[in-house]
């Protein structure tokens, strides 16, 4: 049997994470190539460029795609998406893959299925059925819609999918492969300490993690882009005010970045923040390690539902990009404002480790995928039951 080719894109530093354990047991697999195409932020030095972490890892591009216009509003998103669709056109015509993997929802995600449907390439999607706020789970479900392999995180994202009209044979219950790189360090033993002021460049007065801190990752949400500026500035209030050693990570590439990078550089400035230290970008295993000894996780990131679950980790959501997403017990919701965002934090601090969840996998996602896109039929048309 031939090699069957692989492409997977990669286009922001969550995407990789949330990857690269399919990006490992595709390049081992004898069956499969592993073909890499990188693009939109995870090229940008703002960003924290993730293409360095990869490469650092081992992986190295077949192609690069630059096709992030500058502005982090609705008209260069959209923009950006086009780019991106013209851009992909060439590269795999190039590459000519068997098939190609796209990683959950965001606006690149799209132009990635957009150009392979009309290529003829089958289509695999991560992360498929999954329900979030914001244009978000549109995004999500049009890839959905635009895909001919389902490899879902759990059996409610399963059973959306086929209630979308897609064939139950092609929907996979895999678990959600960045669970396995949580697995992978809830195994390592916790000595020696992880030492990230001086593994990484940031920015603040360093601390010792060995007493307690919390990780705050807050996201635009694309719906309420304008408002970005003053949700930021609650949040940043609230932990003003808490005291409490932190990590804080600038914020995805999306409408209302550049407003939440405004409000934390003039806060920074301006008000005594001596106990946070921010940063742009850790490679996957590193930031999962910060949420293991962390005590509390504050933002609305994907990852204190998936990875905060799995790890027990108490997780405070604020506002509603994540509205709808299966979560377990570890996650409690607060509103845009200081003194919500405060009490939640300090009812979670009290409450302490979770029991661990299995919600969004048990850690053996990757090769299961690999095993997947090396066994399965691709030639089969799609079929929508309607």
């Amino acid at each position: 049997m031939s090699t069957r080719r692989v492409c997977v894109v990669v286009t922001a530093r969550p995407s990789y994470a949330r990857v690269k354990s399919v990006l490992e047991a595709v390049d081992r697999h004898p069956g499969l190539e592993l073909q890499l195409v990188v693009g939109a932020s995870a090229l940008l030095e703002r960003y924290g460029p993730a293409v360095d972490v990869i490469r650092a890892d081992g992986f190295e591009p077949d192609a690069v795609v630059y096709m992030v216009v500058e502005g982090e509003n609705l008209v260069t998103t959209a923009k950006s998406t086009g780019l991106g669709v013209v851009e992909l056109a060439t590269i795999f015509d190039n590459l000519k893959p068997d098939v190609v993997v796209s990683v959950a929802d965001r606006y690149e995600t799209i132009a990635t299925a957009i150009v392979a449907a009309y290529l003829n390439i089958p289509v695999a999607h991560l992360q498929g059925g999954e329900v979030t706020g914001s244009i978000d789970e549109k995004v999500r479900h049009a890839v959905t819609k635009l895909s001919n392999l389902h490899f879902v995180s759990n059996d409610g994202a399963a059973e959306r999918v086929a209630r979308m009209g897609e064939d139950p044979a092609s929907v996979h219950v895999t678990g959600c492969p960045s669970i396995d790189l949580a697995a992978r360090v809830a195994a390592e033993a916790r000595e020696p300490p992880f030492d990230p002021f001086q593994e990484y460049a940031g920015v603040g007065s360093p601390f010792d993690p060995a007493a307690g801190y919390l990780v705050v990752l807050q996201h635009p949400v694309t719906t309420e882009y304008e408002a970005a500026l003053d949700q930021i500035r609650e949040t940043l209030a609230a932990v003003e005010v808490l005291a409490r050693p932190t990590f804080w990570f600038w914020p995805n590439v999306d409408a209302g970045s550049d407003l939440i990078s405004k409000g934390i550089r003039h806060y920074r400035e301006t008000r005594p923040l001596d106990h946070v230290y921010f940063f742009k970008n850790l490679a996957p295993e590193d930031f999962i390690r910060l949420l293991r000894g962390a005590r509390c996780l504050v933002g609305n990131s994907s990852a204190g539902i998936r990875e905060g679950a799995f790890l027990g980790l108490p997780a405070v959501n604020v506002g509603g990009r994540q509205a709808g997403r299966d979560r377990a017990a570890n996650v409690v919701d607060a509103g845009y404002d200081r003194t919500a965002v405060r009490a939640a934090v300090e009812s979670q601090l009290a409450h302490g480790r979770y029991a661990p969840s299995g919600l969004y996998g048990d850690g053996q996602a990757g090769g299961r995928v690999a095993e997947l896109l090396a066994s399965l039929d691709l030639t089969v048309k799609k079929r929508i039951a309607y």
